[in-house]
């Protein structure tokens, strides 16, 4: 894909570092090796050494000049600690820290947060929650931004069609300020994946066409979205149909900007996010990428359990680039 050629051309030669907390599991160890060997990123792998050493020979592959690490023998295990209390301000004591921080998860999201690592790659054994909720706890949202969020990069055809599909996975009625939080985000996103971001706010309703408080939702949404970024192209509220098709933009929105020409779609909840993306998927031939989470201070990125060795070296590639947006 031409899109993993640009990304891999950002991020090659920028000594990435990345950890894989489930470095056990053929599939990262697989995709570990190829990043290194390609020269994308830095493997920082976790877990017992000499487990991961004796599947990955038994695999083989080679582990020398790789960065593992075990919880249970980490030499700054003490300043460690110390950070995950301070971060925590009194929600947790020494003690259920030193337990805590045995959790993979939780271990590779304070090596971020330290600056030992730049992202994390995890969720091909864990669940979306066991990877998500250390980073919230941790390494938290950014400035301005209220809660994460999951987009799903959506390609068709070596790239001659791309666009991005948000929040398709985290927020599951999410208020208007965080819609425009999301859309806002969406768009640097959608940047990163060289997308101009044409921001499309949908709703079953095309500029006041139907009532309902969903729509005014939507219509809140876009106006706060306008005031927190009034460069970007942005546009609601708009059906689908208004958001992608020229011909229906000219009579449902003839004075939009966006409408007929949307690269970036912010659906109204979770729900319609989900089915959208997955329709598209399905019925329409595209490959769906993600979920990428965006609005965290440093990128952590969520896999699908049933994720293969390819998707866990594209999303790693994809997580490489996020961190040059902080």
């Amino acid at each position: 894909m031409e899109l993993f050629q640009s990304l891999t051309q950002k991020i090659t030669g920028k000594n990435i570092k990345i950890v894989f907390p489930e470095a056990t599991d053929a599939r990262i160890l697989g995709a570990a090796v190829r990043l290194k060997a390609d020269g994308l990123v830095e493997p920082i792998l976790i877990g017992n050494v000499e487990e991961i050493k004796n599947i990955a020979n038994d695999l083989g592959y080679k582990t020398s000049g790789f960065t593992l690490l075990d919880p249970n023998d980490y030499p700054e295990w003490d300043a460690m600690v110390e950070s995950f209390v301070e971060r925590r301000k009194g929600k947790a004591t020494k003690e259920q820290a030193e337990q805590i921080l045995r959790d993979p998860n939780y271990f590779g999201t304070m090596l971020v947060y330290m600056d030992k690592a730049d992202g994390m790659v995890s969720g091909a054994i864990h669940s979306t929650g066991d990877t998500v909720r250390p980073a919230l706890q941790i390494i938290k949202t950014k400035p301005g931004v209220s809660r994460t969020s999951g987009a799903f990069l959506m390609v068709k055809g070596r790239d001659q069609e791309k666009y991005l599909f948000s929040d398709c996975a985290i927020n599951v009625n999410p208020g208007a300020q965080e819609l425009a939080e999301i859309a806002v985000e969406s768009a640097k996103t959608a940047a990163l994946f060289d997308i101009e971001p044409k921001v499309a706010m949908l709703s079953f309703s095309t500029k006041g066409s139907a009532k309902a408080d969903e729509v005014t939702k939507v219509q809140e949404a876009t106006r706060i979205a306008k005031e927190l970024a009034p460069e970007l192209e942005l546009d609601g509220e708009l059906q689908f149909d208004a958001a992608y098709v020229p011909s229906v933009a000219k009579q449902k929105a003839p004075d939009s900007k966006v409408a007929g020409k949307a690269t970036v779609f912010i659906f109204p909840e979770l729900e319609a996010g989900n089915i959208g993306y997955k329709i598209a998927q399905r019925f329409g031939g595209f490959e769906a990428i993600g979920p990428i989470l965006q609005g965290l201070n440093k990128p952590v990125s969520d896999l699908s359990r049933g994720a293969n060795e390819e998707d866990v070296y594209k999303l790693s590639i994809i997580t490489a680039a996020q961190t040059l947006l902080n």
